[in-house]
């Protein structure tokens, strides 16, 4: 399966002329990021941002914080802001707010879950497969979200579903950063049918047991991203 190369229209997201300044350039860079045009690390320069996206360099300083503020970007002392990096720590916690909080969607979706929620869960999930045929890293990313956020939905719970998309970006870089490296995508498609497939016969068990092993597989992923191959082992062996 060959990749598409990582190239977006930003401008098709926000395009609105009523939005402030900053958020529009808030919102074109949180893209980039999000989506590996601006790499971890990458310093946030607001002379060089301004020219680029044609605007002062007071809203590029505001849109800087508000990034800071989504956990996107860092101001390091003496050296400006720079993209935030995903450390183990980050990733570790990360991962296991989602682990907790999507064991408890799917397991309260799998109760509650009509037959025409898990006929469009079912859709998505196509949607998901046709971007995994078609290797396109980010909509592969995109609708892998939309997937995890009709669970949300459908689990009745509209704390929990505030909380997930409060931390929706967050997890959308984490999610990015595991699928722009690996070409095995088909498992994925093959685990979202399993959940679909415990919400169809109500197994709720089953339903648990195949989200932790969806997100367990992701960090599992990541970490051989971020570590070497036997430090991962490590870890997990001691699991």
């Amino acid at each position: 399966m060959t990749k598409k190369a990582m190239e977006y229209d930003y401008t098709k997201e926000e395009n609105d002329a009523f939005l402030p300044l900053r958020d529009t350039v808030f919102n074109q860079l949180r893209l980039q990021i999000l989506h590996g045009e601006l790499k971890p690390g990458e310093r946030l320069m607001e002379v060089a941002l301004a020219e680029r996206l044609g605007v002062s360099r007071t809203p590029v300083r505001e849109a800087i914080r508000m990034l800071e503020q989504e956990g996107l970007a860092v101001l390091l002392p003496r050296r400006g802001a720079h993209v935030a990096s995903i450390t183990e720590k980050q990733l570790e916690e990360m991962l296991e707010v989602r682990r907790t909080l999507e064991t408890f969607t799917v397991n309260a979706a799998c109760s509650r879950i009509t037959y025409d929620e898990l006929k469009e869960l079912r859709s998505l999930n196509d949607d998901f497969a046709e971007a995994v045929k078609a290797g396109d890293v980010i909509r592969i990313a995109e609708t892998d979200t939309t997937f995890h956020e009709a669970i949300a939905r459908y689990a009745g719970n509209t704390k929990i579903e505030s909380i997930l998309y409060r931390l929706k970006e967050q997890i959308f870089r984490y999610n990015y950063e595991y699928l722009k490296d690996t070409d095995d995508y088909d498992h994925l498609v093959t685990e979202h049918t399993m959940i679909c497939d415990a919400f169809e016969h109500g197994s709720n068990d089953r339903a648990v047991e195949v989200i932790k092993l969806h997100i367990d597989t992701q960090e599992l992923g990541i970490y051989y991203h971020l570590k070497n191959e036997d430090k991962v082992e490590e870890k997990y062996n001691r699991r």
